[in-house]
């Protein structure tokens, strides 16, 4: 496994294909993806997970973090985000956060990133800010 940055044009492909398929391309555009880090997972040669990082200051925000459908459950988000938060930190970053589907929080707590009071719903879906400190 390998985690290395990619172009945001990777990010959108990626995104497009693995959680928005069925909505136009410009959907899974964020307007912060110029100034934002991403990375991905590659197993032999093949991207399998991505995640964006936007960073401002020493808080950092990752969204759109996303795997394969055929590929989940072996392990490559978890490296994934574990190397990502790994060079957050070496970044300066001192705390991390995101807006977690709320079926999908036991997933983050297992990386020690906990729940706030902060939850919302977004296109019938609900979620959780979450967040960890180095």
């Amino acid at each position: 496994m390998n985690v290395q940055s990619i172009t945001k044009e990777q990010a959108w492909e990626f995104r497009h294909t693995v959680m928005w398929p069925d909505k136009d391309f410009s959907y899974i555009q964020l307007k912060d993806d110029p100034s934002g880090i991403h990375y991905g997972l590659f197993e032999e040669g093949e991207l399998k997970s991505v995640v964006s990082l936007f960073i401002t200051g020493d808080e950092a925000q990752f969204r759109k973090f996303a795997t394969l459908k055929e590929e989940q459950g072996k392990g490559y988000g978890s490296r994934l985000l574990e190397e990502v938060f790994l060079k957050a930190k070496n970044l300066g970053v001192r705390k991390i956060w995101c807006n977690a589907r709320e079926n999908k929080v036991s997933f983050y707590q297992a990386f020690n990133v906990k729940k706030t009071a902060r939850v919302f719903t977004k296109s019938s879906t609900c979620y959780v800010v979450m967040e960890l400190f180095f």
